[in-house]
C-alpha cells in the first residue's frame, strides 16, 4: 500500500491554471497532488551572444523553491549570495528539456526564459516544473503567432515529465516526498508527446535495479506523460 492510498500505476491528481500572472507572455500554476509550481514566461529580443546573428531562437529556464515550500523554513538562496548545486542543475535539466521540444529555426532569433517557483514541494518539483513550464512556453509562443512574429508554430510536441520508482519493492508512478524519500530506485522520465525520450534520470537508492524494473518504469512514465500531456492540452484549449 502507498502511503497516498494510491494504486501503484496513478498519478496525484494534475491540474493547470494558466493566465495566473498580469505581466508574463505566458503563465500558469500547474499543481501535482501538493506539488506547486508558478511557471512564467518572457519573450525578449535578444539572444546570447553564441548564437547572435544565427537566426536561431534560445529557451532557457531559472528555478527557485520559496522557503516555505518545505516542511521547515529554507534560507533564501540570495540570501547566500548564489545558487545551490542543485538548483542549478535542475534549471538546466528544464531548459534543455523545453529546447528539446523547440523548433528554433521557426521561433526566430528571440529568447524565451521560463521561471519555475516552487509554491509548495511534495516531490516532483522538477517534472511538475518541466511540464508546467512548457505550458507557460506554449502560451508565449501562441502570443507570438496571434501578432503575426512567428509564422509556424514551434512547439508542435508537448515536452512532460514525471517520476518513477520502485517503493517497498514494487514499480510506482509519481512519487510523492514519503515515497521519494524511501524509493530503493528513484527515475525522473522527460518526454515528448509522441513518447520520444528527451532525458532519463535514474540512480540506485541502496538497493540496485533490474533491466526488467527499468523497462516496467518506463512503461509506468508513459502512462503518465500521456496523462500530463492529456492535461496540458485541455489547459492551453487543444
Amino acid at each position: 500500500m502507498r502511503p497516498s492510498g494510491r494504486d501503484l500505476g496513478e498519478m496525484r491528481q494534475i491540474s493547470i491554471e494558466t493566465g495566473v500572472t498580469k505581466h508574463a507572455e505566458g503563465s500558469c500554476m500547474i499543481r501535482c497532488g501538493d506539488t506547486h509550481v508558478l511557471c512564467t514566461a518572457t519573450i525578449e529580443d535578444r539572444v546570447p551572444p553564441f548564437i547572435k546573428g544565427s537566426g536561431l531562437g534560445w529557451v532557457t529556464a531559472e528555478y527557485g523553491m520559496l522557503p516555505r515550500s518545505t516542511t521547515s523554513r529554507m534560507r533564501r538562496e540570495a540570501a547566500a549570495g548564489k545558487q545551490g548545486g542543485r538548483t542549478v542543475e535542475i534549471q538546466r535539466l528544464i531548459g534543455r528539456s523545453l529546447r528539446a521540444g523547440v523548433d528554433r529555426v521557426a521561433l526566430g532569433e528571440r529568447q524565451i526564459t521560463v521561471d519555475c517557483d516552487v509554491i509548495q514541494a511534495d516531490g516532483g518539483t522538477r517534472c511538475a516544473s518541466i511540464t508546467g513550464g512548457w505550458v507557460a512556453l506554449k502560451l508565449a509562443v501562441m502570443k507570438l503567432m496571434k501578432t503575426g512574429q512567428v509564422i509556424s508554430d514551434p512547439l508542435t510536441d508537448p515536452v512532460a515529465a514525471v517520476s518513477c520508482g520502485i517503493y517497498a519493492g514494487q514499480p510506482v508512478l509519481d512519487l510523492d516526498y514519503p515515497e521519494d524519500s524511501e524509493a530503493g530506485v528513484d527515475g525522473n522520465f522527460i518526454m515528448t508527446g509522441s513518447k520520444k525520450l528527451i532525458e532519463v534520470q535514474m540512480s540506485a537508492e541502496g538497493s540496485t535495479y533490474s533491466r526488467d524494473q527499468m523497462n516496467q518504469l518506463l512503461d509506468l512514465a508513459e502512462k503518465g506523460v500521456d496523462e500530463l500531456v492529456a492535461a496540458q492540452k485541455a489547459a492551453i484549449g487543444a
